[in-house]
C-alpha cells in the first residue's frame, strides 16, 4: 500500500467532486436527457481521465517536464472546446419533442479528457508527486491510476444524479433554458479557473 494513500485519496476526491467542466457537462446532462443518455459522457470522463493517468504514469509525464509549452496549449485548446460546449448547452432547445440525443459523445468526452486544463494540471499533479521509479512503481502506479478510476467514476455519476434531481423542478420550457443558461455559465466560469 502506497504510504500516502489518506493523502492521494483526500487530493483526488477534493479535484474529483468540486465543480469544474466535466461535472456541470454530467449535471446539464443529466439533467435534460436523464440518467440512460448521459452514461457515454460518464464513460468518456472515467475511461479517458483514467488513460490519461496511465499514460502520465508509464512516460507521458517526462514529455511535459521537457516541453512545458505542451501545458500552455492544452489550456487554450481547452478553453475553445469549452466556450464552444458553453454555446451550445446555452442555446439547446428546450421542448421534449427537440430533445432527441444528447450532443455529448463518448469520443469526444474521452479527447477531452487530454485538453482539460484542470484534468490534466491534477494528473501531472499525482503523478509526479506520488509516482517514482523503483521497487514500488508498479504498485504505486498501479493504486494511483485505480484511485483515478473510482474517484472520476463517482464523481461523475454523482454530478448526473443531481442534475437528474433538479429536472423534477423543472415544470415548463422557461426553466429549463435557465437552466442551461446557469450550466453554461458555470463552465465558462470554470475557465477563468484555469488563468487565476
Amino acid at each position: 500500500m502506497h504510504p500516502e494513500i489518506l493523502s492521494i485519496s483526500l487530493f483526488w476526491f477534493v479535484t474529483a467532486y468540486t465543480p469544474g467542466p466535466n461535472n456541470v457537462v454530467a449535471s446539464y446532462s443529466g439533467f435534460n436527457f436523464g440518467f440512460a443518455k448521459t452514461i457515454p459522457h460518464i464513460l468518456g470522463v472515467t475511461l479517458g481521465f483514467t488513460s490519461l493517468v496511465l499514460f502520465l504514469s508509464i512516460g507521458l509525464i517526462n514529455i511535459f517536464k521537457l516541453f512545458p509549452v505542451i501545458q500552455i496549449i492544452i489550456k487554450y485548446l481547452g478553453t475553445l472546446f469549452l466556450i464552444y460546449l458553453a454555446y451550445k448547452i446555452a442555446f439547446s432547445k428546450t421542448s421534449d419533442e427537440t430533445i432527441k440525443e444528447n450532443p455529448v459523445k463518448f469520443i469526444e468526452t474521452f479527447l477531452f479528457q487530454y485538453l482539460n486544463p484542470k484534468g490534466v494540471t491534477v494528473a501531472i499533479i499525482v503523478v509526479s508527486t506520488y509516482v517514482e521509479l523503483g521497487e514500488n512503481y508498479l504498485s504505486y502506479a498501479t493504486q494511483i491510476i485505480f484511485l483515478a478510476f473510482i474517484f472520476s467514476v463517482t464523481s461523475i455519476t454523482l454530478w448526473t444524479f443531481i442534475g437528474k434531481f433538479l429536472r423534477k423542478f423543472a415544470t415548463n420550457d422557461k426553466f429549463i433554458k435557465y437552466f442551461n443558461y446557469v450550466m453554461s455559465g458555470l463552465l465558462l466560469l470554470s475557465i477563468i479557473t484555469f488563468y487565476i
